[in-house]
């Protein structure tokens, strides 16, 4: 969704107090991010953010309207979060994933419904928003690329390790954190646990 229109459309709704824009958001990514965009109701949808469904379409305009608008606020954040926590210049691969571990959870803890609306988007077939999926993968390719090892650091590791089994490792190990924290513990601590494991890995699997 490009800016211009969206500040045309959807001026009424940016002009909402936050804490309202706010449970809209929420509430739209939470359904989106459990059944998907087709069998996602706008009714159920107002319902939960509790406002008419006549409103949605006010702010909005169609379904298509609110998923592409999720579409780029999710963007938006994701690329505003990275930007201010993710300054890898210089870091190692482990430490380079601390980052991302941690700028996750943030995400996570921030905005509780985001995380299982990306992980919709990478599973949704639907033509009608194929577009606005290849904007918010194009931007999670982006943010991907600069964790990965870089053909420099191969040789860092030890003899006989393979540093994409390594990466293949990692990601599960990222993936199992992510999915698994609820909240109960802060970030900061998961944090030092995370550092802790990461740490022990790069001790054993660099030179």
């Amino acid at each position: 969704m490009k800016k211009k229109g969206m500040a045309i459309n959807m001026r009424k709704f940016l002009s909402l107090p936050q804490e309202k824009q706010n449970r809209i958001v929420d509430s739209a990514m939470a359904f989106f991010g459990e059944v998907g965009y087709k069998k996602a109701y706008i009714s159920e949808i107002a319902a939960a953010a509790g406002i008419s469904k006549a409103l949605i379409f006010h702010y909005f305009g169609s379904k298509k309207g609110l998923y592409s608008y999720l579409v780029y606020y999710t963007g938006k954040i994701v690329m505003t979060e990275a930007q201010h926590d993710r300054d890898t210049v210089g870091k190692d691969y482990f430490e380079r994933t601390a980052i991302t571990i941690k700028f996750r959870l943030s995400i996570k803890n921030r905005y509780p419904a985001m995380n299982s609306f990306m992980e919709s988007v990478y599973n949704e077939d639907e033509s009608e928003v194929e577009a606005d999926i290849d904007r918010l993968k194009a931007i999670a390719t982006d943010m991907h690329s600069k964790v990965d090892i870089i053909v420099s650091e191969a040789a860092l590791f030890k003899p006989g390790i393979d540093p994409q089994q390594v990466v293949s490792l990692i990601e599960k190990y990222t993936e199992g954190i992510v999915y698994t924290w609820n909240g109960d513990v802060s970030v900061d601590d998961t944090m030092v646990e995370v550092e802790k494991c990461l740490g022990m890995l790069k001790e054993n699997l660099y030179k």
